[in-house]
């Protein structure tokens, strides 16, 4: 069983890809490399510290750095391919409490495995995203964490849900509010109908409590940061979001039909508890999302908690379709599982069209943005201060600058956005940076000359065919590195 499990994560591999400075990657990996080097960063720390003081994974990639004398691109190689080989051998556990036919339990496994980047209604979240990151690491936890309580195992439950906090301080909180929320259900299995619904409604919210600081006071600095986040605010969401937030309460509640007849108990517990999850969840997004004065309050993001959802949904579909379509028959397996992995596939490629499907560690990046970038980590000095076009995750296939290069930079309008969002006590002081910096396409040498009295930046990196009067030290296809003298 598990090579099985090890030759599905090679193929969920190469089916999703793998890119290590990607999206929040910015985020959470200068905190793992200042600890390496506290030399990095001179400037802007707060847009990452403010996360990395929250979560030991900083500190828990660091010191497997350390420990292994391995390079830490390395490392977040071996980290993903552990977190994927984990995610699926907790599928494989909670779907063997499930269904009681192999068919089942691995259709199950092999429908995460397949959709593992597929995206979680509005939430902008993955099952899995493409790099290493806190998340990838709660998931599987929580997924273990569900399986133990199946199991009335409650000391290894919680020692799940504590590892998955540490990982990441919001999303454990989901997965602690549904593990009690099942275990009051099976408290109160032989109680009325109306206690039981009565006992729903704490569980689910103890959980969201737990994360909610009361700070609904908001400046226009943090409204332009909140402006970019929609997917926070339910009342933002596409017709076909709404759809994911409301369909799994459909199929949840007819997937708890066929276990009834079956008589399979632990897909009925799963069912009902996840049809209560979803809507006291629902419930809680509107309060905290559609009073404009709770502003602040919606970067809480309840639906967050679709999630976990998801996972066990996605499961509980393969599981199905293996008992009673799949079966035993391989063309079907085939008809079904090559499909959805090519559409899942290109769909990355769409998404990152500039890199390699996977990025190998030690191989050279092929995106013109990336290769500028590790130009910069091996030529500039260590405590350079760089500008850029504060929306350049948008153009390079969502490469952070911060990781890859190792540098300092300016404020930007997308990942930093996206931290001031989690963290309104910084928006005043990104605002000005971004200001600063806008419009980028319109900068003169004068405008760089400001960045560097007012910033000490004395170095931008600037597109093709730059900018007039400027020294350029490289350049490639897409970009040019400058230095403001």
């Amino acid at each position: 069983m598990p090579l099985t499990i090890l030759l599905m994560t090679a193929g969920a591999l190469f089916v999703h890809g793998y890119h290590p400075y990607v999206e929040d990657a910015e985020i959470y990996l200068p905190g793992v490399e200042r600890i390496l080097n506290p030399q990095l960063f001179p400037m802007g720390r707060e847009f990452f510290e403010a996360h990395a003081h929250m979560t030991l994974f900083p500190n828990f990639l660091a010191l497997l750095a350390q420990i292994t004398h391995l390079r830490l691109e390395v490392v977040l190689f071996m980290g993903q391919i552990v977190s994927i080989f984990l995610l699926l051998l907790a599928s494989w556990k909670l779907a063997s409490l499930c269904f009681s036919s192999g068919t089942a339990r691995w259709a199950a496994v092999t429908m995460v495995a397949a959709l593992l980047t597929m995206p979680v209604a509005g939430t902008a979240l993955y099952i899995m995203d493409q790099y290493l990151n806190p998340r990838n690491l709660a998931a599987f936890a929580t997924v273990f964490a569900v399986a133990r309580i199946l199991e009335s195992k409650y000391l290894r439950a919680l020692l799940w849900l504590v590892f998955a906090a540490l990982m990441h301080p919001l999303m454990w909180t989901y997965a602690f509010s549904f593990c009690v929320l099942l275990v009051a259900m099976k408290w109160l299995e032989d109680r009325s109908e109306a206690k039981l619904a009565r006992a729903h409604v704490p569980a689910g919210i103890t959980g969201l409590l737990l994360t909610i600081p009361l700070n609904p006071k908001t400046t226009p600095a943090y409204h332009e940061a909140a402006k970019a986040h929609a997917y926070h605010y339910i009342q933002s969401w596409a017709w076909y979001e709404i759809l994911g937030l409301l369909a799994p309460i459909v199929l949840f509640w007819w997937f708890d039909n066929i276990a009834r007849k079956r008589d399979w108990q632990n897909v009925q517990r799963l069912c009902r508890a996840f049809i209560v999850y979803d809507m006291i969840y629902t419930i809680a997004a509107l309060v905290v999302d559609l009073p404009a004065r709770f502003e602040s309050l919606a970067r809480l993001q309840p639906l967050r908690c679709l999630h976990l959802l998801y996972i066990v949904m996605l499961l509980m579909i393969g599981g199905l379709l293996g008992e009673f379509v799949l079966k035993n028959r391989v063309w079907r397996w085939v008809a079904l599982f090559l499909p959805l992995s090519l559409v899942m596939f290109v769909a990355q490629r769409a998404l990152f069209p500039a890199s390699a499907t996977v990025e190998w560690p030690g191989r050279a990046p092929r995106n013109p943005w990336a290769q500028a970038f590790l130009w910069i980590r091996e030529n500039t000095p260590i405590d350079a201060v760089f500008a850029l076009d504060p929306n350049y995750m948008h153009i390079d296939d969502e490469v952070g600058f911060r990781c890859l290069a190792e540098r300092s930079r300016m404020a930007d309008a997308v990942k930093d956005n996206g931290v001031v969002s989690m963290f309104p006590s910084l928006a005043e002081e990104w605002w000005t940076q971004v200001q600063a910096q806008s419009p980028w396409q319109k900068l003169t040498l004068e405008n760089f000359d400001q960045l560097k009295r007012r910033y000490d930046v004395g170095w931008v990196v600037v597109q093709q065919p730059g900018v007039a009067g400027m020294e350029c030290a490289y350049e490639n296809s897409a970009v040019k590195v400058c230095q403001i003298r």
